[in-house]
This record gives structure tokens, sequence and C-alpha cells, in this order.
């Protein structure tokens, strides 16, 4: 990254404590500004993320009926 700019961002404590490795930061930092940068879908890092984890619970034998089960619990857990 050529023309990087510290911007504050508000975060969980531990992903604060986790990004203090100079490593991840310059990880993280890299992924977000790919994320936002203008591009096609077919470029978004988010998007081919969340393809992966999908293939890989295909490869596991799950379903989307699976899949959607197991993200309404996810998500009813962390209502509570």
């Amino acid at each position: 990254m050529a023309d990087v700019v510290m911007v504050p961002l508000p975060l969980s404590r531990e992903a604060a404590e986790a990004l203090q490795d100079e490593a991840r930061r310059e990880k993280v930092g890299k992924l977000v500004s790919d994320l936002l940068r203008p591009g096609t879908p077919a470029n978004d890092p988010l998007a081919a993320l969340i393809a992966d984890a999908k293939g890989s619970a295909r490869r596991a034998g799950l379903n989307d009926k699976d899949i959607d089960a197991e993200l309404a619990a996810y998500n009813a857990e962390r209502r509570l």
C-alpha cells in the first residue's frame, strides 16, 4: 500500500489487542483497503471469503437449509 493514511476505527477491546501486532495490522489494513476499493463484486475479498466458507460447508455435507439453521442459531445466541 503506497499511500497509507492512519484512520481511527472503533473496535472491540479484543480486536484492538490483536492489532498490537504490526504484521497483523498491515494485513487487516490491506484487507479493509481492498474491501472498500471500488471495483467489481468478483474482486470483493469479503465475497471471496463468504464463497470459500460456503464451499467448505458444502464439502462437509451441509446444504443451504443446514447453513441457514446454523446462522439462525448463531444470531439467536448473540441476541441473548
